[in-house]
């Protein structure tokens, strides 16, 4: 089994506390939890209409899915 190696290179004190607030704005708002059923801690409306768009998240390391 590959286990893949993500490398994020900190340019400072400032540049990790974006990063970490953006983890944690996508961990809690975007990211889908088994234990909540596939939903999320901050629960969102599902909307059943309209086309896909991806943001990438973290530089590409995650990808948020939304309809618009």
């Amino acid at each position: 089994m590959s286990v893949p190696t993500v490398i994020i290179i900190v340019l400072g004190e400032a540049h990790l506390r974006r990063i970490l607030k953006s983890y944690a704005r996508y961990y809690n708002e975007t990211r889908t939890h088994l234990a909540l059923d596939k939903d999320v801690p901050l629960s969102r409306t599902v909307k059943r209409a309209g086309r896909i768009l991806c943001r990438p998240i973290l530089g590409g390391l995650h990808h948020e899915y939304v309809r618009i």
